[in-house]
């Protein structure tokens, strides 16, 4: 999907977006993060026609979405919303099952999508089928959400802030499932939050957009925060994006010392797992060095100062 220059200008001579341009990758997670009033949710209703664009292009496919009907349009794009919007008085199956039946499916192949789909996010059919919104917990109506945002297998996904109505645990929660079904699907998602832990954890890339939908920075979460590319990107990411940086970079073999002689009471850390979760090890232990391993066993080791120093290494 591309973005060719697209701007919102209100009646009032309020500039919402200016001139962004912007290529999402087929199969990715773009996150669109920034200040508020900066326009990225503006962005986000923009690409399914909810917000009508003033100028500019965007491309899905071959399609610009801006020439074609939008109610068609939209069933083609999945979107997930902050407070889910579920219709209260339909069932969680009805709820899932809205787009297929607006495309005309057969009632058969719309309960075998129905039921797919709730397992997919983790919910049984049987149980939670017949269940109405008001007798689901936070999370297992965002999820409901997810999968009728799921349900006509669309081309794009749009998410806006659509974990930040529910508690921080649930939040982690939710955000571990869905990389889980990121996994599996390699969907093109663009998702919008105010939250840069949250932006890291889940995007292959962000774009950091200040006031007037101005592009700062597109890039993936490790450069972003070891290159920030203006002042405003540096400020907006923080004095600690060293320690936000650590989360997204794996232990390698390529960083890993030889093995000390004497392995007792050292903490262990799994290859491959985060840089942060590594550092946390040898904090909670009080050691400076660590024993990394895999799956047959000690690979190397690896001391707290090395950690420290990766997470100020410039990015090339």
């Amino acid at each position: 999907m591309t973005l060719e220059g697209i701007g919102k200008r209100y009646p009032d001579g309020t500039e919402a977006v200016r001139d962004l341009s912007l290529e999402v990758r087929a199969g990715e997670l773009t996150v669109l993060i920034g200040p508020s009033g900066c326009g990225k949710s503006t962005v986000l209703r923009m690409i399914n026609r909810l917000v009508e664009p003033t100028s500019g292009r965007i491309l899905l496919g071959d399609d610009d979405v801006t020439r074609v009907d939008p109610v068609r349009l939209r069933r083609r794009i999945g979107y997930v919303i902050q407070n889910v919007g579920l219709f209260p008085h339909q069932t969680v199956r009805a709820n899932v099952g809205t787009v297929p039946r607006l495309l005309g499916w057969s009632k058969e192949r719309s309960s075998r999508r129905v039921d797919e789909l709730l397992e997919l996010v983790g919910l049984d059919p049987a149980q939670f089928g017949r269940r109405y919104p008001h007798e689901l917990s936070g999370g297992q109506r965002q999820r409901v959400g997810v999968a009728r945002a799921l349900a006509a297998d669309p081309v794009v996904l749009l998410m806006d802030e659509p974990f930040s109505a529910v508690d921080p645990i649930v939040r982690t929660r939710l955000q571990e499932e869905f990389l889980r079904l990121q996994a599996e699907m390699r969907k093109t998602i663009v998702l919008v939050t105010h939250d840069l832990d949250e932006a890291v954890r889940l995007g292959d890339r962000i774009a950091v957009l200040s006031e007037g939908g101005k592009l700062e920075q597109y890039d993936p979460p490790a450069r972003l925060l070891g290159a920030p590319a203006s002042d405003f990107v540096r400020e907006f990411v923080g004095a600690d994006r060293g320690i936000r940086r650590l989360a997204v970079t794996p232990v390698t073999r390529e960083t890993l010392q030889p093995l000390p002689a004497d392995l007792s009471g050292l903490p262990r850390v799994r290859l491959g797992g985060s840089a942060y979760d590594a550092l946390a090890a040898l904090l909670g232990a009080s050691a400076d060095r660590a024993v990394v391993v895999d799956d047959d066993g000690p690979v190397g080791a690896l001391t707290r100062q090395q950690l420290l120093d990766l997470g100020q290494q410039p990015v090339p």
